[in-house]
């Protein structure tokens, strides 16, 4: 278990998990919109896990995480903006 004591283990292993979690979704046809938020909530996690860990921001000075964590907040919230809007 000394392989999970490395942060970019850890995030390897949550995106794993979070990506079975959003194939199996799929597969089983999940198609409400509670699902759909699941899956854009998860990408998010996911986005957030690839910047933080693989791209070594978890530790970069704070202009940067800010920029590119409010960058993951506009295009999530303008994703499910756009799912939003084409439910009327």
């Amino acid at each position: 278990m000394h392989l999970l004591k490395n942060s970019a283990h850890r995030a390897w292993l949550v995106l794993l998990i979070a990506t079975g979690i959003t194939w199996y979704l799929g597969e089983v046809g999940a198609a409400g919109t509670w699902a759909i938020v699941a899956m854009l909530i998860i990408a998010f996690v996911k986005g957030r896990l690839v910047v933080l860990d693989f791209m070594e921001l978890r530790g970069a000075p704070t202009m940067w995480r800010m920029l590119l964590e409010g960058w993951l907040i506009v295009v999530s919230s303008l994703i499910l903006l756009a799912y939003w809007i084409s439910l009327k």
